[in-house]
């Protein structure tokens, strides 16, 4: 699932980064060299990065 739309950024992407030791999305979105642009997907992706390094997952979030 795309988590950040203007960098093309995935769940599994931000998920893989917090295992690796990022602890928030920009420190993430830096390593894959880019920056959050709008800036709308930052919560939920700290949500994903916070759930991932306790080692649980957040419920999966439907957007219409």
């Amino acid at each position: 699932m795309i988590v950040c739309v203007c960098n093309a950024i995935t769940e599994s992407e931000l998920r893989d980064l917090a295992r690796a030791g990022a602890r928030t999305p920009e420190e993430a979105y830096e390593k894959l060299g880019c920056e959050p642009q709008c800036g709308s997907c930052l919560n939920y992706a700290q949500e994903l990065m916070d759930g991932e390094q306790r080692g649980k997952r957040p419920p999966l979030r439907i957007v219409a």
